[in-house]
């Protein structure tokens, strides 16, 4: 179809296909015996594409979206071939995108009405966050933007000299207090020195305790409320940080996160290390948040703007 048009340079795609390929050769390989010896799409072929679909983690409500949709489209064309079951699965799945505002951009931006742009990350430990904090702070530096970083995950020392580490491989301002410090405190420091510096964008690291739910929340929303303080509509982003390479265990992530606190939006890490990469369908669909970016591999360029269209060509390719 006409929307799958180029939209990532040569190297940023290049670098997605390779990211994605185990996730890809394991989809296929089922999908090539599922079809095997068929020249139609029938029933038999659905229930083996469901079973494949829930296997690679792409949920089994958001199966069920999948396997409707294609239903639709066999009982209007009486005859549909399994040769065009890889496109079909390709539009039906960028659709089903299409419903959460996921994947939509091609590159690192920020709306530009607003100043500084206060971006707020969560997830539990283990997961990328900090990394990922990093990687974002390099992408918008290179994308023209002042850059300031909230250290506010003031539980564990390695956190905050962790990012430390990434604001001066990026060279960045982070602002930090002691381990043990009031995260609201670091919040509200961060932002006063981003407005008298003029930043652009302002990245808060949190704390990934998720051990207690009530704590996290009443955390996250002295947070907030602390932060609108200095910038009114603090923060206009709320970032989940979930490891795609979990599975399963992503949705686990994202339900605990959602229900603590109102995430805007998703980045979904480690894709690259797993055969898993159906979660990011899955997670989009089902918690209706959308998609911002994802991490195919170590490399400070591989963290990608996620785009529905280049994800899904990359993944049926």
């Amino acid at each position: 179809m006409s929307f799958f048009k180029k939209l990532f340079s040569s190297e940023k795609k290049e670098s997605l296909d390779k990211g994605l390929e185990k996730s890809k050769t394991s989809f296929f390989s089922k999908l090539t015996k599922a079809v095997a010896g068929k020249s139609k799409v029938d029933d038999e072929v659905l229930d083996n594409l469901e079973e494949i679909l829930v296997s690679s983690d792409v949920g089994v409500n958001t199966t069920l979206k999948i396997i409707t949709r294609i239903e639709k489209r066999v009982s209007e064309d009486k005859f549909l071939g399994t040769d065009e079951l890889n496109q079909i699965l390709r539009e039906e799945i960028a659709g089903l995108l299409s419903e959460t505002n996921s994947g939509e951009a091609t590159e690192f931006v920020i709306p530009i009405a607003t100043k500084p742009y206060v971006l707020m990350v969560v997830g539990v430990n283990g997961v990328g966050k900090t990394t990922t904090i990093g990687k974002l702070a390099y992408q918008f530096k290179k994308a023209g933007f002042k850059v300031v970083l909230g250290a506010a995950d003031t539980f564990r020392a390695a956190a905050i000299d962790q990012l430390q580490i990434w604001a001066d491989r990026v060279g960045v301002p982070i602002v930090r207090q002691n381990m043990g410090s009031d995260p609201a405190s670091v919040a509200f420091d961060t932002l006063q020195s981003a407005v008298a510096q003029n930043a652009d964008v302002v990245i808060i690291d949190t704390a990934g305790r998720l051990h207690n739910k009530i704590n996290l929340m009443n955390e996250l929303t002295k947070v907030k409320r602390v932060m609108q303080k200095v910038v009114g509509d603090a923060p206009h982003d709320v970032l989940l940080v979930i490891d795609g390479s979990t599975g399963q265990n992503a949705f686990e992530q994202a339900k605990q996160f959602t229900a603590a606190t109102e995430v805007t939006s998703l980045a979904v890490t480690k894709l690259d290390g797993t055969a898993k990469g159906g979660v990011v369908i899955g997670i989009s669909d089902q918690f209706q948040i959308p998609v911002k970016y994802i991490g195919v591999g170590e490399g400070i360029e591989d963290l990608q703007v996620f785009n529905k269209y280049e994800f899904v060509d990359s993944f049926f390719k």
